[in-house]
């Protein structure tokens, strides 16, 4: 975690029935300075989250006495606190029922603990996002820049001429740098509800950027793909 982020009182929920995984947990949170709390089954997350008020829950989806979907429907019936899923189902429908149900992101298991931070600072970082609005005019990633002011990228000082739909796509995956955007939450911000299925809209643009900013698809610099999911803007600023 980076050094200048003030972890100091964020209090992260974990609820996972799996000793050993509450214990990487422990050791991982609390050395990055985060307020630890855990739970091991549904009923106890549920009573956490009401009076600890977290501002993060990491929630396992195979807990003892509820789906841990169940547990994030009645959730998001009162709260929006950001939710990081836990899954072994590496199944991409799943994984879209996940997110289209209120997850705001999910780790694979295994994970490693560079993932793991990553997952939560973005998480966190759009949490303070929304309570201290910015209105950025200009994203910078290396030699890539927005201008969303004139609507312009720039790549290495040059111009790359971009289509209307293309320009929107880039800057709304720019605008939420390392963080997973379903192929739905893009088709409804870019094309409308009505495109909701279009897409392969999605893989046809998305390879047209790719090409103007010569990102290659097997080792992206800027774009991500997760398959059947959705896309990542992988660019540091």
């Amino acid at each position: 975690m980076n050094a200048q982020t003030n972890t100091v009182g964020t209090r992260i929920l974990v609820i996972d029935d799996e000793p050993q995984i509450r214990r990487f947990m422990r050791a991982s949170l609390t050395a990055e300075g985060y307020a630890y709390l855990e739970a091991t089954t549904a009923e106890q997350g549920i009573k956490q989250i009401t009076s600890q008020n977290p501002h993060l829950v990491i929630l396992d989806l195979g807990l003892p006495d509820a789906d841990g979907y169940e547990v994030m429907q009645q959730l998001r019936e009162w709260s929006q606190v950001p939710v990081l899923v836990l899954t072994a189902r590496d199944d991409e429908l799943q994984k879209v029922k996940l997110l289209e149900g209120g997850a705001n992101d999910y780790l694979t298991k295994p994970f490693g603990i560079r993932e793991l931070m990553a997952r939560i600072h973005v998480l966190l970082r759009d949490l303070s996002d929304q309570q201290q609005p910015t209105a950025e005019t200009q994203f910078r990633f290396g030699e890539l820049l927005i201008d969303r002011e004139q609507h312009k990228v720039f790549l290495q000082h040059q111009v790359v001429n971009l289509s209307r739909k293309e320009y929107a796509l880039l800057d709304f995956l720019a605008s939420h740098p390392q963080k997973l955007v379903t192929q739905q939450q893009l088709l409804e911000k870019i094309w409308g509800h009505t495109h909701h299925e279009d897409t392969h809209y999605l893989r046809i643009f998305v390879s047209q950027i790719r090409k103007k900013l010569k990102d290659d698809p097997a080792h992206p610099q800027y774009i991500e793909t997760e398959p059947g999911v959705g896309y990542r803007f992988i660019a540091q600023k």
